[in-house]
C-alpha cells in the first residue's frame, strides 16, 4: 500500500514538474519545446490543456490554442478562462465575445476578462452593456477595469459619472481616474482630482511623480517627491530617471547615494542615467560595484559602450556575460552594423540561439545599408515571422543599391502597408532618377486612402522639381495645406526648390517668407533657385541677409551663390566670394565650388586663369569642372587647351555624346578635318553603349515620359519631324548656334 501511494506520488509529480516546464517555456518564447514535451506526455490532467493553451496564446498561435481547447476531454472553468485569456491576449475581439456567451458558467474573473478586452480595443459601450449585465456590483473589479478604459480614452466625465455611480469603491478605482489623468499628460486635472481622494496610497503619490516627470516638469516632480509620506524604491527610481532625463547626473547621483535600501532596478537606472548621457566610464564603475547583476545590468552596459563607439569592450563584456539575452546580443550586432563591420556582426547572429524579430530586422538592415542585398534577401527568405519593419528594410535596400524592379516587386508582395512603405517606394524611385514613377506612386498612395506625411510630400515635390512638373507640383501643395504640413520646415524648403526649379521664383519667396523658423536649408533653397534662373544680384543680397542675420553658410550654399555669380557674369564678386568661403568660414572647397570658379572666369574668356585654378587645385577634377572649361574653350576657339579639357572629361563621361560634338565642332571650325573624322569614329563607337536619352512633358496634370528612338509611342513621325521644325525654326532666328558638325549631319 505504501509502495503504491509513493508511486502515484512520483507519478504526479511528474506531471506537475513537466506543466511547469511547459509554463516556463511559453514564457520563454520557447513554444516548440513546449509542444514537444507535450506531445511526449503519456498522461494529461486539465492543468497539461490549459498550460499549453497559455504556452500557444503568449506566442501568437491563437488558432494552435482554440484546436487544443477542443479536443480537451473535459474542461473546467478555468479552461474557459484560460481560452478565453487567450483571445484577449491576441486582441480576438468577436472569438472572446462569441466564447464567453458559450460558456456554460462564467466567476468574476470571465466577466472581467470580457470587460477588460472590450476596453482595451476602446469597445467602450460594449464594455459598459457587460457591466450592466453583470450579476453581483458589489465586487469594483468590473467597475475598475471600465473606469480605467474611460479614463484612458479622455472620456474623463464617463469615468467619474461611473465612479461616483459604484456601490463600493476601493483604492484602486481612485488611482484608475487618476492614471487616466497622469498617463495623458494632464496634470492640472490630475492634481485637482488628486486633492480629492480620500484615501492615498505610494502608487497614488507614483502615478503623481510619474506624470510630472513625462511632462518634463522636474521642479513641482521634486517638491512633490519630498511630500511623498513613505517613498518606496519607485517613486526614488522614477526621480533618480527623471533627472537623468532631463541631463542632472549629478542631482541623480546625490538621490542615488541617499537611497536608505538599493535593489538592482535602481543601480541598473544610475548606470543607465551614465550611459543617456555619455559618462561610460562613471557606468562602468557603477556596474563593477554591484554586487549582484542581472541581464538588464550587462545590456545597458554593453549598450553604453556601443552608444560611445568601444565596441572591443563591448565584446568583451559580452563574452564575460554568464547568461547571454537576446537583448544583450542584438545591441552588439547593432553596434557593428552601425559600423559597418558586418562580418563581426554575422558571427554573433549565428551564436545566437534565440532569436527575435529586433534581431533579425538589426541583421537584415545592416546588410542592406552595406548594399549587400543578396546577403539581406537570403535572412528575409529564413524569417518565420516577417514584420513590416522587415518589408520596409528590404524596399529601402534595394532602392539605394539602384535596383528599383526588386524594390517595386518586395512593395506588391507585402501583405500589408504604412506610410513607411509608400515613403521608401516613392523616395526610392525619386533618388534613381525615375521621377514620373515616383509621382504616379504619390498618387496611387492617395488612391489606396493612406495619408501622406512630410516625408511623402517632401520626395513628391522633389520629383516635381526634377521634371518642372509645376501643375502637379501646385497640387501637392494644396494637399500641403489640407493637411496641416504647411509649418513643415522638410516640406517648406521642398516647397521652394520645386518652384524655383519651376521657373515660379516668386511663389518660391513667398513660401519662404511664410516659414516660421527658416533654417539653413531654407536659405540655400532660395539662393539656389535665384541661381537657376539667372537671379544673381538677388541672390548676392539674399546672401548678405543671410550673414547679416547671423546664419553660417555651408559648402552648399557656396555652390549656389558661386553659381548665380558665374551665371549672370559677376566675376570680382564671385571671387571674393571664394576667398572669403576658404578664408572667413575655413571650408575646403569640392569640385563644385571649383567648377562655379572655372565656369565664371571661362565665361569672361579668361581661359589661362581658369586653367591654373584647374591645376591648383588640391583635389582631382571632375566633369563638371573640365566640361566648364571645354565650353569656355569652344566659345573663345582656344584648340590646345579645349583638347586637353576634352580628353579628360572623355575619360570621365566615355560614353556622353555630347563631349564628342563639342570637340568635333572645334575641330571644324579650325578646319581640322582629320580630328573632326576621328572624333566621329570614337562617337559612333560609344552610339551602341550609351543609354537612351529620357524625357517627360506634363500636359493637362498627365506626366508623358519619352526615350529616345522609342518607335512605340503613338504619333512618333509626326512628333519628330515637328521637332525638326521647331529645331530649323530656332536656328534661323539665331537662338541655337550654328555647329559644324551634329550627330545627324553627314560629313
Amino acid at each position: 500500500m505504501t509502495s503504491t501511494l509513493k508511486s502515484i506520488g512520483e507519478y504526479g509529480s511528474l506531471i506537475f514538474n513537466q506543466n511547469l516546464k511547459i509554463t516556463k517555456l511559453g514564457k520563454s518564447g520557447r513554444i516548440e519545446a513546449a509542444v514537444q514535451i507535450f506531445e511526449q506526455m503519456t498522461h494529461r490532467n486539465i492543468v497539461t490543456y490549459n498550460s499549453m493553451i497559455s504556452a500557444f496564446a503568449k506566442n501568437g498561435r491563437i488558432n494552435d490554442a482554440r484546436q487544443l481547447f477542443d479536443k480537451m476531454p473535459n474542461k473546467n472553468l478555468v479552461s474557459w478562462n484560460s481560452m478565453l485569456a487567450a483571445y484577449l491576449h491576441n486582441d480576438k475581439v468577436a472569438d472572446a465575445s462569441k466564447l464567453f456567451y458559450e460558456m456554460p458558467e462564467r466567476d468574476l474573473f470571465s466577466w472581467t476578462l470580457m470587460i477588460t478586452c472590450y476596453t482595451r480595443n476602446g469597445l467602450l459601450e460594449n464594455a459598459r452593456g457587460l457591466l450592466n449585465l453583470l450579476p453581483d456590483k458589489r465586487d469594483p473589479v468590473c467597475w475598475n477595469a471600465l473606469i480605467a478604459g474611460y479614463a484612458k480614452s479622455r472620456r474623463y466625465d464617463d469615468a467619474r459619472s461611473l465612479f461616483y455611480e459604484m456601490p463600493v469603491k476601493d483604492i484602486i478605482s481612485w488611482n484608475s481616474i487618476l492614471a487616466g489623468y497622469t498617463k495623458n499628460g494632464e496634470m492640472h486635472l490630475a492634481l485637482n482630482f488628486f486633492d480629492e481622494m480620500v484615501e492615498r496610497d505610494i502608487f497614488s503619490w507614483n502615478l503623481m511623480l510619474d506624470g510630472f516627470v513625462e511632462i518634463g516638469d522636474f521642479d513641482y516632480a521634486w517638491k512633490l517627491f519630498k511630500k511623498i509620506p513613505n517613498p518606496n524604491i519607485v517613486s526614488w527610481v522614477t526621480m533618480l530617471c527623471g533627472f537623468a532625463r532631463n541631463g542632472k547626473i549629478a542631482e541623480a547621483r546625490e538621490l542615488f547615494d541617499q537611497m536608505p535600501n538599493r535593489n538592482i532596478v535602481s543601480w541598473n537606472a544610475m548606470i543607465a542615467a551614465y550611459v543617456q548621457n555619455s559618462q561610460i566610464q562613471e557606468a562602468n564603475r557603477l556596474f563593477k560595484e554591484m554586487t549582484d547583476r542581472n541581464s538588464v545590468s550587462w545590456t545597458t552596459m554593453i549598450n553604453g559602450y556601443v552608444r560611445v563607439g568601444k565596441l572591443d569592450e563591448a565584446k568583451e563584456l559580452l563574452n564575460q556575460m554568464p547568461y547571454k539575452n537576446i537583448a544583450a546580443q542584438t545591441a552588439m550586432i547593432a553596434g557593428y552594423v552601425q559600423n559597418k563591420r558586418m562580418d563581426e556582426a554575422s558571427q554573433i547572429f549565428n551564436q545566437t540561439v534565440t532569436r527575435d524579430i529586433v534581431c533579425w530586422n538589426t541583421m537584415i538592415a545592416g546588410h542592406a545599408q552595406c548594399g549587400r542585398m543578396d546577403e539581406a534577401l537570403n535572412l528575409f527568405n529564413k524569417m518565420l515571422m516577417k514584420d513590416i519593419i522587415s518589408w520596409n528594410t528590404m524596399i529601402a535596400g534595394y532602392a539605394q543599391v539602384g535596383q528599383m524592379d526588386r524594390a517595386f516587386k518586395i512593395f506588391m508582395d507585402m501583405g500589408e502597408r504604412n506610410v513607411v512603405s509608400w515613403n521608401s517606394l516613392i523616395s526610392g524611385f525619386t533618388q534613381n532618377g525615375l521621377f514620373v514613377d515616383a509621382l504616379k506612386s504619390f498618387m496611387l498612395m492617395g488612391q489606396e486612402g493612406r495619408k501622406p506625411d512630410q516625408s511623402t510630400f517632401a520626395c513628391g515635390l522633389s520629383a516635381c522639381a526634377n521634371i518642372a512638373a509645376l501643375q502637379v507640383g501646385n497640387q501637392i501643395h494644396n494637399l500641403v495645406l489640407k493637411s496641416g504640413y504647411v509649418n513643415d520646415l522638410f516640406v517648406g524648403n521642398a516647397l521652394i526648390t520645386m518652384y524655383a526649379k519651376c521657373g515660379k521664383i516668386p511663389s518660391a519667396e513667398l513660401v519662404f517668407v511664410d516659414i516660421d523658423h527658416i533654417d539653413l536649408v531654407s536659405w540655400n533653397s532660395l539662393i539656389a533657385g535665384y541661381a537657376l534662373n539667372g537671379h544673381g544680384k538677388q541672390a548676392v543680397k539674399l546672401f548678405e541677409e543671410m550673414e547679416s542675420q547671423g546664419v553660417i553658410p555651408d559648402k552648399v550654399t557656396f555652390v549656389g551663390i558661386l553659381s548665380a555669380c558665374s551665371h549672370v557674369g559677376l566675376i570680382d564678386m564671385g571671387l571674393k566670394l571664394f576667398k572669403r568661403m576658404i578664408e572667413v568660414y575655413s571650408i575646403e572647397p569640392l569640385a563644385e565650388h571649383y567648377a562655379c570658379i572655372v565656369d565664371l572666369l571661362g565665361r569672361a574668356g579668361s581661359l589661362q586663369e581658369a586653367f591654373q585654378v584647374v591645376r591648383g587645385m588640391k583635389i582631382k577634377g571632375n566633369a563638371g569642372i573640365w566640361g566648364a572649361l571645354l565650353g569656355a574653350c569652344r566659345t573663345y576657339r582656344n584648340i590646345e587647351l579645349g583638347k586637353l579639357a576634352a580628353g579628360n572629361l572623355l575619360k570621365l563621361e566615355p560614353y556622353k555624346t555630347s563631349n564628342y560634338v563639342l570637340l568635333s565642332n572645334m575641330y571644324a571650325e579650325a578646319g581640322k578635318w582629320e580630328e573632326v573624322e576621328s572624333m566621329r569614329l570614337l562617337m559612333k563607337g560609344r552610339e551602341a553603349e550609351k543609354q537612351p536619352g529620357y524625357s517627360w512633358i506634363e500636359i493637362q496634370n498627365q506626366i508623358y515620359a519619352f526615350l529616345s528612338d522609342d518607335t512605340a509611342q503613338p504619333r512618333t513621325v509626326e512628333i519628330y519631324n515637328t521637332l525638326k521644325t521647331l529645331t530649323a525654326h530656332l536656328r534661323n532666328t539665331g537662338h541655337i548656334p550654328e555647329f559644324k558638325v551634329s550627330l545627324d549631319d553627314p560629313l
